[in-house]
């Protein structure tokens, strides 16, 4: 089984420009997480698309594996999902970037973040690149990753981090799939 990270994206009743969430699950292959999108987002139900995705198993110099509850390792290491948000002067838009760090807290992972190049190159003043309601730090959004699994693979397994000298990277899946070509 693996952690998988999905960007899911839809244009919903009523709306008109397309939405999109992220969602973490655990499975056999990305596409086994169809029905678990289905029930995570149903307003979006057999209508949304994935515009990208990932196997997460290394992040940071760490290696990330999902095992059994039972069988669960403290290091005292934690997987977090930031959604930072930010500007650019003259663009009627808000950009976001979406980021994995293992850090041991929270604030640790939101001093880091706010290291990266997309924090000082997305802000002018006026508006700040921000992680937003976050402890007045300026992030847009900033979870645990095991925190935010589904009650069924939190109740089921656990994340194991163990730092890795590798130094490489997960494979980022790009671009339009359509509900009906996401299948196992």
């Amino acid at each position: 089984m693996q952690l998988f990270m999905l960007k899911i994206g839809a244009t919903l009743p009523g709306r008109l420009i397309e939405q999109h969430d992220v969602l973490f699950g655990i499975a056999a292959q990305a596409p086994d997480l169809a029905a678990t999108i289905d029930t995570a987002w149903p307003e979006a139900a057999g209508r949304w698309h994935i515009d990208c995705w990932r196997a997460v198993t290394r992040v940071d110099g760490h290696r990330i594996t999902v095992l059994p509850r039972a069988q669960a390792q403290e290091s005292g290491l934690k997987l977090f999902f930031i959604n930072l948000g930010g500007y650019r002067r003259g663009d009627f838009e808000e950009y976001h970037h979406k980021m994995l760090l293992v850090a041991p807290d929270m604030a640790t992972a939101v001093r880091r973040a706010k290291e990266s190049a997309f924090y000082r190159d997305f802000d002018f003043p006026g508006a700040v690149s921000h992680i937003d309601d976050q402890l007045a730090v300026d992030v847009d959004d900033i979870h645990i990753v095991g925190d935010v699994l589904s009650a069924a693979d939190g109740a089921q397994y656990t994340l194991c981090i163990e730092p890795e000298a590798d130094g490489s990277e997960d494979t980022l899946h790009i671009g339009y799939i359509s509900r009906k070509k996401f299948t196992p």
